[in-house]
């Protein structure tokens, strides 16, 4: 046996999970789990206000909890489900409880959004859920692969929970809610982008691993309608798919911008002699730059932005916005001299304090002094007529 077969013999005792799982059963519980009436509806609900207050409130604690209630992602780890073993039937169930689910959502979060008494002063909860980034997508892609598994091990353990937790289906849906409640287009859109871009990766993982972990099929249908099937489902698939690519595409186009912005302006803080980047910051793939100091040359700003073109920054991708201090040396000169001045007034001011404190100080020294010396001798007078008496 060569070093290689030892290696993959030992490593198979690691990795190899089929003895682990029981598929049938598996399919048993996700197609149980999508459907959204009595009990499921009304824990949904509860489940949805408890992680809207979470939100109102910038409370992660609570998000959590009510993420540990609610049971969201049962229709789309049905879709993935119904997708890799071709069933159509169990496709429009999951997708029509799925849309349940939602509306059921959006109602839930928009009502509480809409009477409560909290103002969102720091909306920071709210605010992280409305621009989805390349992580989120990750998150979503390997939490859908850990739950599929989950549910299909014979002993199940607690990594539903984790799951739950990690992909965070319900906080977008809190905060589309509030988009709704309050009309804002921003909130409404950017969290529900966010909502299905999870849906998407976790269906999409669970469809991945029903293939590997060989669930068994839709049988009893000719082969033409299986194929059928198979098209539709395969369309529905891509459909779904290629806007959550191009997404995610641009996703890692903006995250590697941002990487790119950051280095750019930690090499080149100091743009000339006499001018710096004090502040920036970007949205999209655009960059907001601000320089303090002199005003630039025009030969400065060219090398400028040939140093952002280095770090694959274009001039169009820049908005420079420029603070020139505008004051000769003269009167730079004048400001410093009137600071040193009323420095000067302020220390004289303060001696003055301290020797008017410390000639208060001294009286009081004399005081205490004095009444010191009195009592002495009035304690001397007490003693002298106690001895005349006693003589007496």
């Amino acid at each position: 046996m060569n070093l290689w077969e030892y290696i993959n013999e030992h490593a198979r005792k690691y990795v190899y999970i089929y003895d682990d799982v029981d598929t049938a059963s598996a399919a048993e519980r996700i197609k149980s789990g999508i459907w959204f009436k009595g009990p499921n509806a009304w824990i949904l609900a509860f489940a949805i206000v408890l992680a809207s207050v979470g939100l109102n409130v910038n409370s992660t604690a609570v998000i959590i909890g009510a993420m540990l209630v609610s049971p969201l992602m049962g229709p789309i780890i049905g879709i993935g489900l119904a997708m890799g073993t071709n069933d159509v039937d169990l496709l429009k169930s999951a997708a029509k409880n799925l849309l349940v689910m939602v509306i059921i959502s959006l109602l839930a979060s928009a009502l509480f959004f809409l009477v409560s008494p909290l103002s969102l002063v720091n909306p920071t909860e709210l605010e992280a859920r409305t621009s989805p980034t390349i992580y989120d997508v990750l998150i979503a892609l390997f939490g859908g692969l850990a739950g599929i598994l989950e549910n299909s091990r014979k002993e199940r353990g607690t990594v539903l929970s984790g799951v739950a937790i990690a992909t965070a289906l319900m906080p977008p849906l809190c905060t589309a809610g509030y988009g709704l409640a309050h009309l804002n287009a921003h909130f409404f859109f950017g969290a529900l982008y966010l909502f299905i871009i999870n849906s998407v990766f976790i269906a999409l993982a669970t469809y991945i691993m029903v293939k590997y972990l060989r669930f068994r099929t839709v049988t009893g249908i000719n082969e033409d309608l299986a194929k059928k099937r198979r098209n539709m489902i395969s369309a529905v698939l891509v459909i779904v798919l290629i806007p959550s690519i191009w997404s995610a595409i641009n996703l890692i186009k903006e995250n590697n911008f941002e990487r790119n912005l950051r280095s750019f302006v930690e090499e080149n803080r100091l743009v000339g002699p006499h001018s710096y980047i004090y502040e920036y910051g970007s949205h999209g793939r655009h960059a907001n730059l601000s320089i303090a100091g002199e005003s630039l040359t025009d030969s400065l700003r060219q090398e400028f932005f040939k140093s952002a073109a280095r770090y694959r920054i274009k001039e169009s991708q820049i908005t420079l916005t420029e603070h020139s201090f505008g004051m000769s040396q003269n009167e730079m000169n004048a400001i410093i001299d009137e600071i040193y001045d009323k420095t000067d007034a302020e220390l004289s001011e303060n001696y003055a304090m301290m020797e008017a404190m410390q000639s208060r100080i001294d009286e009081l020294a004399s005081m205490v002094e004095e009444l010191k010396q009195k009592t002495d001798s009035l304690s001397q007078e007490a003693s002298l007529n106690g001895l005349s008496e006693d003589s007496i």
